[in-house]
């Protein structure tokens, strides 16, 4: 597996992924930079078409309870925890952190260094820390479209 990430582009290694049944779900033609995809990978869920830059970190767990209950024995303190949701045609920018029970809509561009801790809706483009909404992906879109000679 340590050869796929290390000598195989991001399809190939989405392909991997998905044909180990790594995540809750992926879709087709997805591309993966990052190598962490957090601690349980199958509370990801990915639809088509989604590209994740490097050192995306995905975020399934808050375990603020472990230090609470050593430091605090007499009483008990739950972990908090979710899944994660990426709708189609996404890309997500890198160095960005994804928390848990957040659900990034379709056609959703993320801003590189976001930290996403809210759902997205779906046609966006979001970004900052937190992240927001900063525009209209239709608009993003049409800035990228080359003429047609």
């Amino acid at each position: 597996m340590l050869w796929i990430f290390l000598h195989r582009g991001g399809y190939e290694r989405a392909e991997y992924l998905k044909k180990i049944k790594y995540f809750g779900e992926i879709g087709k033609h997805c591309y993966f930079q990052p190598w962490n995809f957090g601690t349980e990978p199958d509370r990801i869920f990915f639809g088509d078409n989604v590209h994740v830059a490097s050192n995306v970190s995905f975020i399934n767990h808050d375990i603020t309870c472990m230090m609470f209950n050593y430091m605090d024995p007499e009483h008990s303190y739950r972990e908090r925890f979710g899944d994660i949701y990426v709708g189609d045609n996404v890309f997500i920018g890198s160095n960005s952190t994804v928390l848990y029970d957040v659900h990034i809509g379709n056609n959703v561009i993320i801003g590189a260094g976001s930290l996403v801790n809210k759902n997205i809706p779906d046609g966006v483009v979001a970004a900052g820390v937190p992240c927001r909404v900063i525009g209209k992906f239709t608009d993003y879109q049409k800035r990228l479209m080359k003429e047609k000679k």
